[in-house]
């Protein structure tokens, strides 16, 4: 949810901080107080387009910052997070949005510099802001099907996941006959090169691991003088007259004496007699390989010549040995398919054939599961707008194409969610024909429609915060009531932030923010108070008579709120 949201040098605003609880947030105030304009701030705090004039007047720049708290480590933030490289710790996410008198905008998220474009990646999955004329997400045509797969979960996600292990070897397949099946001159062309490759790679006669062996040999033969003189030195100092060995056999052989008398010297004598005949042994050793010592210019040129040959090679087809010896185990494999590019075209095109039937199979199941939660939609959705006094509106998931309409098609066009293609439609009158939802003309009655897909959808749609931006313009009475208990509902499942007119809806507030303007030498600037319940009557009050409130429309309001509470609890 949004729990803190701050506003510097925006619009009226100066500097406004606000803290928002859970459930429902209701904003009042008289018409310009700016209460438009704090959902224009968070508009833009979640990457809408900015503008220079929303910068107060005689400020270099406006700042909104907002601070989110995620409490579904599953929330659909995380992985937009991890795709663009943004850290997420404990659960909280920091948007950050400067926009200068210039017009230019710096993003922020958690402190990272990010582009527009990411900013809005990331606040779609945080904010889902309604006006009277912005539906966004539910009033595009191409969002319907992943709603409706939202709606159905975990069925259709199952039937989603089996589709799409399928649809990725149909891919896959696909791409290699499309390759197979290139200009023929163009084939030829390829064959040449990667035949002139392998006969390089193999004349090289390259073996695992030989140029680490051959530099290990290089630096032995580039450093011949030192390490034989080393040798040299240390057999030196070790075997011979009065070297290093004599004096530890003469130790040996008094520390032997010495046991002869006392006992307890033998462990001393043990461990002296072990270093003399390991030092044996080493100078045995150093003499050998001193011995075998031989300095061969010849050698060390011809281990240049190697390095330097499988150098190109390693400019050409891997950084490593192993690199190269798999690349030309590929154009091996490539060579061998192209020459027999007739054969190979067949065994794909068999291939293909069989995955599509199992890839339709699986379309076919999902689109008949699709059907079946279509029709649950619906009865759900006319259930909702019954709620709203809209009983003879129709509402439609109208399949535009389908599994079952492609039928016998050789090559349906398969997509990765399927073979469906649906759209909402809706008649909100008797008599008239069904339209796409967002060819709907009436203000009224796309805010309660609107209204009645997202007290649906909330529960599947994971958004953090939904911001209702005076959705229940155009109505009243029975209606306005309606429209308040469903904004409400919507609140059970998200935060919502709502801008109303509607005493209704004011009375159902969670948190009531009334919005307000005052003049400070000579400069407006935004206030907003959080009302207390005698305060909250007040303002009910003037939202039901207007300018004057007397003591029947504090009763009236009081009463308001009284059916509010009942409604809440139950």
């Amino acid at each position: 949810m949004l729990q803190e949201l701050s506003i510097k040098n925006f619009a009226i605003i100066d500097e406004l901080f606000l803290s928002i609880e859970k459930g429902l947030t209701v904003l009042t105030g008289e018409t310009g107080a700016g209460k438009s304009i704090i959902i224009d701030a968070v508009h833009l705090l979640v990457g809408g387009r900015g503008s220079s004039e929303f910068v107060r007047h005689g400020e270099k720049k406006a700042e909104i910052e907002g601070l989110f708290i995620l409490d579904d480590p599953t929330h659909p933030c995380y992985e937009r997070a991890r795709e663009f490289g943004i850290d997420i710790e404990e659960g909280m996410i920091i948007l950050h949005r400067d926009l200068s008198s210039t017009g230019k905008s710096v993003c922020r998220i958690n402190g990272k510099l990010v582009t527009i474009s990411i900013l809005r990646e990331v606040g779609s999955t945080l904010i889902d802001i309604h006006g009277q004329h912005e539906h966004q997400e539910l009033m595009n045509e191409t969002n319907h099907l992943r709603l409706l797969d939202q709606y159905g979960s975990q069925e259709i996600e199952q039937a989603l996941n089996n589709y799409g292990i399928l649809y990725k070897q149909y891919e896959q397949t696909l791409s290699k006959l499309k390759s197979l099946s290139e200009n023929e001159q163009q084939m030829a062309h390829r064959l040449d090169l990667i035949q002139f490759q392998l006969r390089e790679i193999q004349g090289a006669n390259l073996q695992l691991n030989e140029d680490e062996e051959l530099m290990e040999e290089k630096r032995k033969l580039s450093n011949f003088e030192k390490l034989f003189d080393s040798l040299k030195t240390s057999y030196g100092a070790l075997q011979g007259e009065q070297k290093g060995i004599d004096w530890v056999g003469l130790a040996m052989t008094q520390l032997e004496a010495a046991a002869e008398i006392e006992k307890d010297f033998s462990p001393i004598l043990e461990s002296v007699s072990n270093c003399f005949y390991i030092l044996e042994d080493v100078a045995r050793t150093i003499r050998n390989e001193y011995d075998s010592l031989e300095y061969s210019p010849e050698r060390l040129n011809d281990i240049e010549s190697r390095l330097n040959e499988i150098n190109q090679l390693k400019r050409k087809y891997g950084g490593t040995v192993e690199d190269i010896l798999e690349y030309s185990a590929t154009i091996e494999e490539e060579i061998e398919t192209i020459i027999n590019r007739e054969s190979h075209i067949e065994d794909l095109q068999k291939k293909l054939y069989q995955v599509q039937k199992d890839l339709f199979l699986e379309a076919k199941q999902l689109h008949d599961l699709r059907k079946i939660w279509a029709d649950q939609l619906t009865k759900a959705i006319h259930d909702e707008l019954k709620h709203l006094y809209m009983d003879k509106t129709i509402f439609e998931v109208r399949f535009l194409q389908s599994a079952g309409e492609l039928k016998g098609n050789p090559n349906p066009p398969f997509r990765k969610d399927g073979l469906d293609i649906i759209e909402f439609y809706i008649s909100t009158n008797p008599g008239e024909p069904l339209k796409p939802l967002n060819k709907v003309a009436s203000g009224g009655e796309l805010s309660r429609m609107m209204l009645a897909l997202k007290t649906i959808f909330s529960k599947h749609q994971g958004i953090t915060s939904i911001i209702f931006d005076e959705v229940d313009t155009g109505v009243s009475g029975r209606v306005a009531q309606a429209i308040a208990e469903k904004i409400y509902q919507v609140s059970e499942h998200s935060q919502v932030l709502c801008i109303s007119h509607l005493p209704q809806v004011a009375a159902m507030a969670d948190t009531h923010l009334f919005i307000m303007k005052e003049t400070v030498d000579g400069r407006t600037r935004t206030l907003v108070r959080t009302l207390e319940h005698n305060e909250k009557i007040k303002e009910v009050g003037r939202m039901i008579s207007g300018v004057e409130i007397t003591d029947k429309t504090k009763e009236h309001a009081e009463e308001l709120l009284q059916l509010a509470y009942a409604k809440k609890a139950t």
